[in-house]
């Protein structure tokens, strides 16, 4: 049985529709990064589609040093408060260190775990003592069955409010693939489990300085995560995906959003 997780006027649980995290890998500028959130907002209003906007504000874990990272935590939480006061939107970024959780929890509704850090103790009880909602991405080196410690980990604060997301499997050098049993099997654990189609087409470090993609699997994997139950997706997107600064060969083209989020919504509809 899930335990549906709230977030403002969002249920994240089924029954019920699914839910939309997406935006830029990283805030690149206040103007790019506020306009994505626009367009997105417009987009998901028009199709009854519950959205929460991401945008890292620090990528820690870039392949090369000399890598954007994003403006740091300071500018990066500005922009994404400005974006949730004038857009009335709820707003999502990874915290890395237990020093930056109190700062981002100011601002951010849901604290995202990044993938590499989701076994790091003191990060997932810093930020399950904020009471806020936690989203703990699962590392691509762990079966999903072993979340269960990630989850009593944060629950052992007394905050219930998590969320879990797959984003594939590390097969071989350089690949991920997805095993969509994660789903149910981490549902198992109580949480609502979200499914992160762009990340998981990703090939880390698979371009040398950096990580490489196959942005066109992304539908066909967003596609069969809700046909699997999943209780949302995960989709970074960018209007220009090869100018991006962040993961632009696996993020989704922007305009190609509308039509997949359609075809999603026929699927969730059918499984109802």
């Amino acid at each position: 049985m899930v335990n549906p997780v709230q977030i403002r006027d969002i249920r994240i649980g089924r029954p019920g529709p699914f839910v939309l995290i997406a935006g830029p890998c990283v805030i690149e500028s206040q103007q790019t990064t506020s306009d994505i959130a626009a367009r997105l907002k417009e987009l998901t209003t028009r199709l009854n589609v519950p959205f929460i906007f991401k945008a890292s504000y620090d990528k820690a874990n870039r392949t090369s040093i000399h890598s954007f990272r994003g403006p740091g935590i300071d500018r990066g939480l500005d922009i994404l408060a400005s974006i949730r006061r004038e857009l009335d939107i709820p707003v999502i970024s990874d915290v890395h260190q237990v020093c930056d959780v109190e700062k981002a929890a100011q601002v951010l509704d849901i604290l995202q775990i990044p993938a590499f850090l989701c076994r790091q103790t003191d990060l997932l009880v810093a930020a399950a003592r904020t009471g806020k909602p936690v989203n703990v991405k699962k590392g691509q080196f762990m079966a999903p069955w072993d979340m269960i410690h990630v989850v009593n980990k944060i629950s052992s604060t007394g905050n219930r409010n998590i969320v879990l997301t797959d984003r594939g499997v590390s097969f071989g050098y350089n690949n991920l693939v997805s095993d969509f049993r994660c789903v149910q099997i981490m549902q198992e654990t109580g949480c609502p489990v979200i499914y992160d189609a762009t990340h998981s087409v990703q090939l880390p470090g698979g371009a040398g300085t950096a990580s490489s993609g196959q942005r066109e699997f992304v539908p066909l994997l967003a596609r069969a995560a809700i046909a699997a139950g999943a209780d949302g997706v995960f989709i970074e997107t960018h209007p220009e995906p090869e100018k991006a600064l962040s993961d632009s060969a696996n993020s989704m083209r922007l305009d190609d959003l509308e039509s997949l989020l359609i075809q999603l919504k026929a699927i969730a509809d059918a499984l109802a």
